[in-house]
């Protein structure tokens, strides 16, 4: 079977470190192009791979050899890009948060749609095995009705890990957008609405730039959401945790307490009412202190659903669904008001 040629579109830390690599690690694929604009960047990645290189994605898309591409671009291009690709006949793989608005994610679902191509956003969490356990456990009642949570992503910072340090796009906000909400926030409100089931309907949120002098976007942020039962939590996203990186999720429910990555040994310890408590060892997250993950499933499914012809893991809707929680918590700090979804 002739295997799937990929163009990888950004050659930056999440390209170097998880793209390119599972690309390369997939038997099933052939990476045949790159593009970044930093010339010196994008030639050593494609004597790595032994792909072509381009500065312009432009060009990269008028290969017809190119089947499928990810995008690992600054925010702002994710929309741009993957439209085009889509427009161009590829399917696409987009970094999150997928756009920078609904509007430009609703056109790039349309775009998917209208050239029957798939899209599908690189949200990971979903793939860790402690939320996929906890979402099973849920669904089988073991902890009752859900009454509340908490849950954070929090780090040094992207300065630790974006190939242009403190220099970063991540810091500018005609680049990025959006600063810990868009880089960590929405890898949670995406988290959340897998393993609870259910939509947001509710967001208010308070949102600072404190711990960055070199930044002109968030980069702390804690947000209050309420779910269409009544379930209610806080999620809190920053660059402000000068230690140990926290991902962490604490589910409170009528029959029990899950505990998602929070015990160092355990990634998922579930401590019932009645007294007993469970503890699984299912592998650890990634995380980026790690250079990478510790397994390629993003890569792999989307891989998967385009030979297999089947629907993506993480569709453009549902990434959608998970950006408009951001940006609700953008809305509600300006606005100082709860915002519906």
């Amino acid at each position: 079977m002739s295997k799937l040629k990929i163009g990888v579109i950004g050659c930056g830390s999440i390209a170097q470190h998880r793209h390119l690599t599972e690309y390369a690690s997939n038997k099933e694929v052939e990476i045949i192009a790159v593009c970044d604009i930093v010339e010196e960047r994008v030639k050593k990645t494609a004597d790595i791979y032994g792909a072509e290189a381009y500065t312009n994605y432009k060009e990269l898309l008028s290969n017809h050899e190119v089947e499928a591409v990810s995008v690992c671009t600054p925010n702002y291009l994710h929309a741009p890009i993957s439209i085009a690709a889509l427009n161009a006949g590829k399917h696409v793989l987009c970094e999150k948060p997928m756009a920078t608005s609904t509007e430009e994610a609703e056109n790039m679902i349309a775009a998917a749609e209208k050239n029957s191509r798939k899209l599908m956003i690189a949200h990971n969490q979903r793939f860790v095995p402690s939320h996929q356990k906890a979402k099973e456990l849920i669904e089988k009642g073991e902890a009752g009705k859900i009454y509340s949570f908490r849950s954070a992503f929090g780090h040094g910072g992207p300065e630790g890990w974006s190939v242009d340090g403190k220099e970063s796009w991540f810091f500018k906000k005609d680049e990025a957008f959006i600063g810990a909400m868009g880089d960590l926030g929405v890898h949670k409100t995406d988290l959340l609405r897998y393993v609870l089931g259910e939509e947001f309907v509710e967001v208010g949120a308070f949102v600072e730039t404190s711990a960055k002098e070199n930044a002109d976007v968030d980069d702390t942020a804690v947000c209050v959401l309420k779910t269409e039962s009544g379930t209610i939590g806080t999620l809190a996203a920053s660059w402000s945790y000068v230690s140990k990186e926290d991902n962490s999720t604490i589910i409170y429910g009528e029959k029990a307490i899950l505990r998602l990555e929070d015990d160092p040994v355990h990634s998922l310890v579930v401590q019932y009412a009645a007294g007993e408590v469970v503890r699984y060892e299912l592998g650890g997250i990634q995380t980026n202190e790690d250079g990478g993950q510790t397994n390629s499933c993003v890569i792999d499914l989307f891989v998967q659903s385009v030979l297999g012809d089947t629907d993506p893991p993480v569709s453009g809707n549902e990434g959608m669904k998970s950006l408009q929680v951001v940006l609700s918590a953008l809305e509600s700090n300006e606005t100082k008001t709860i915002v519906k979804l």
